[in-house]
């Protein structure tokens, strides 16, 4: 500490202090003095029984002392610091009595708690402002994207043929740039209809629709119920933290992997991991991201029986979710099914009712055959009630080596009039298509 007597003075709280504070700066006066490179202090020998006892954060400069006075500094303080200035070397006691040092950690960790709280504070007003800038860059792609739609709409679908690719694509990259990936990839998807395909109109369509809905729905985010908000918010294109999911309590239940789907876009593989619990009679998505050159984080093999605790993203129709943790464990053969196509539609139109714009998902159906029709291969329940295959030619040829041409309960994979046959009950053992 380099003070002068001057500026040591100076700290005194008015003139009637500085007086008694340089009488005080007399090495008879206090009973015992120390110094180190945090703090000085000493005992004052006082009216009292007790010597007051006085001590100062050199580093940060501040007073404390046991004296009646409401001046701060006191005069004990000042004569303390003015002692040292004059003589320093008498303070040769370099370690500080508890009393001391137990008033430094008050002070580093009261200062540590303000630094934590106003780094929180400029982290909070820093995130407000990027959400508040992110929302607004949201806001002006949709409004785009809505009179895009509306263009398509005014002009008419029988062009969208010829419009080619990068029609769609243009947009879907200026969606990416207002932040909003999920819209990105209902634009591209729209894109890829296969317009060489009868019927493309209805598909084509209905993409249009899903869009739109997302749109207005974000529009109108405030007007709508909250766990509905955090779908439409996925929708678009926000993230929510899987770290804040693991803190809740999940679903504890056997799960079998049904089906692995597997994508890569631009080097990022997308594994789409579809589990259904026993016990709980749930079906859910675990997705993973693969960077490549990078291993997975999570091993799924399919077929096989976990015990699990999983989290589900808030949803009203909930699908989606976490592996909080678990263990391998024994094949159980015991599931609830669909008993025909009937029940998968009215459960169809039910989670429609609630999710209008929503992504395929798995049923299990009980006895359902292969049957070609007009030359497409359907499914067929025990109610004679038929369902086209999507992607027919992807499993149908494995599904009639197994079957035999027979029913077998199934797993599907689809949404609406499009299943995909993913994995059958063979031999009391389930099998992958």
């Amino acid at each position: 500490m380099q003070f002068t007597e001057e500026q040591i003075l100076a700290l005194a709280p008015d003139e009637a202090s500085k007086k008694p504070g340089k009488d005080l700066a007399n090495a008879a006066k206090w009973i015992s003095k120390g110094a180190n490179d945090k703090a000085l202090w000493g005992e004052c020998q006082g009216s009292g029984s007790k010597p007051y006892l006085t001590q100062i954060d050199i580093n940060n400069i501040a007073f404390k002392c046991s004296c009646p006075s409401r001046k701060f500094p006191c005069k004990h303080g000042l004569g303390l610091m003015l002692l040292y200035c004059r003589q320093k070397n008498d303070f040769t006691n370099n370690n500080a009595p508890a009393w001391v040092t137990e008033w430094l950690d008050k002070r580093v960790e009261k200062e540590e708690k303000k630094i934590t709280k106003e780094e929180k504070a400029v982290d909070e007003a820093a995130q407000i402002k990027r959400q508040a800038a992110r929302g607004q860059k949201v806001a002006d792609g949709m409004e785009e994207l809505r009179l895009w739609l509306k263009d398509i709409i005014r002009n008419g679908i029988l062009s969208m043929p010829e419009r080619g690719f990068a029609f769609f694509d243009n947009m879907a990259k200026r969606m990416v740039d207002a932040q909003a990936p999920g819209l990105a990839n209902m634009v591209r998807n729209l894109g890829e209809c296969n317009f060489f395909e009868e019927g493309w109109q209805h598909y084509f369509t209905n993409q249009l629709v899903s869009i739109y809905l997302v749109i207005e729905g974000y529009r109108n985010l405030q007007d709508i119920d909250d766990v509905l908000q955090q779908d439409i918010r996925s929708l678009v294109g926000f993230t929510q933290s899987q770290e804040e999911l693991k803190e809740q309590t999940g679903i504890t239940d056997t799960w079998l992997v049904l089906s692995k789907q597997v994508t890569e876009v631009d080097n990022i593989t997308t594994e789409r991991n579809w589990l259904y619990g026993i016990q709980s009679n749930q079906y859910a998505l675990v997705l993973q991201f693969i960077v490549r050159g990078q291993g997975s984080q999570l091993t799924l093999t399919l077929g096989m029986f976990i015990q699990a605790e999983l989290v589900f993203y808030p949803s009203v129709v909930p699908l989606r979710a976490i592996i909080k943790k678990q263990i391998n464990t024994t094949a159980i053969n015991k599931f609830a099914a669909y008993n025909n196509w009937q029940q998968v539609a009215e459960t169809e139109t039910m989670l429609c009712s609630k999710l209008p714009v929503k992504g395929d998902r798995p049923f299990i159906i009980q006895q359902l055959k292969p049957v070609q029709y007009n030359n497409q291969w359907w499914l067929q329940d025990v109610e004679k009630q038929m369902m086209p295959l999507k992607n027919e030619h992807k499993s149908i040829w494995k599904l009639l080596a197994l079957s035999g041409g027979d029913a077998l309960d199934m797993v599907v994979i689809g949404k609406e009039n499009k299943y995909e046959p993913v994995g059958v009950w063979y031999k009391q053992a389930y099998t992958i298509l």
